[in-house]
């Protein structure tokens, strides 16, 4: 199993204990939220849903690099798009979905959402 880089501790309660969230699960939220968006073919360097759901962490982590810190979280994603779809339309979606899903999903606040887009397919 991989090393974890950071968590954020985001959840506590003296009664019950605390609840620590890896660097790597928000990562895997943000390239699931990422491609539900039409016109994403995939993370960049053929990572699709297929290769993440499957444990592609290692692929993954070249394409989402995710940084958590008491301020909030930044995300880096290399994404492919597919052909005749509009860049900026598109990378707004994605955006917007990868920021939603982190907030609903952990509860953090996110800060940034960087898109590079690597790919036309």
């Amino acid at each position: 199993m991989a090393q974890e880089k950071n968590t954020a501790e985001k959840y506590s309660d003296a009664n019950i204990g605390t609840v620590q969230i890896a660097d790597d699960v928000v990562a895997l939220i943000a390239a699931y939220a990422a491609m539900e968006v039409e016109g994403v073919s995939g993370m960049a360097g053929g990572v699709d849903m297929d290769t993440v759901s499957k444990g592609g962490m290692k692929k993954l982590g070249k394409t989402v690099k995710v940084e958590v810190s008491e301020a909030g979280v930044k995300a880096d994603l290399s994404i492919d798009l597919g052909y005749g779809y509009s860049i900026p339309e598109t990378c707004s979606k994605v955006q917007s979905r990868v920021k939603t899903a982190i907030e609903n999903m952990t509860g953090l606040e996110v800060q940034d959402v960087n898109i590079r887009v690597a790919g036309i397919k």
